[in-house]
């Protein structure tokens, strides 16, 4: 099975602080998830916590913050989960609509999306 990876820049706030981290990307997952250590490297304000319902039924309650995600010289402030230790980190749909991005069907990369869809 063939997993599509993305590495990713993560800035600070203020701009004076970034972190380079490979996520997995995840279309299942609406927000992205990164170790909280990272982000508190990276001095991301939690604004707020929110529940989760995990694929086996389990509810759990994460921190939720936002930080600037770049990839593909594409940047997007967008919402992220202050993951803890056991949970995956990924990359998900918030995120790539906000970078304009999409999976490729066939060579299951990353690429820059034609046209996002409108409704």
């Amino acid at each position: 099975m063939c997993h599509t990876m993305a590495k990713v820049t993560l800035h600070s706030p203020d701009m004076s602080k970034s972190e380079q981290i490979e996520l997995l990307v995840d279309t299942g997952s609406t927000y992205t998830w990164v170790s909280s250590i990272v982000l508190r490297k990276l001095n991301a304000e939690v604004k707020t916590a929110r529940k989760f319902k995990t694929i086996d039924g389990r509810l759990l309650e994460r921190k939720v913050g936002e930080v600037l995600i770049e990839y593909m010289n594409e940047k997007a402030t967008r919402m992220v989960v202050f993951a803890d230790k056991g949970d995956a980190q990924v990359l998900g749909v918030d995120a790539l609509e906000g970078l304009g991005l999409e999976v490729d069907p066939v060579t299951k990369q990353l690429r820059k999306a034609e046209a996002l869809l409108a409704l």
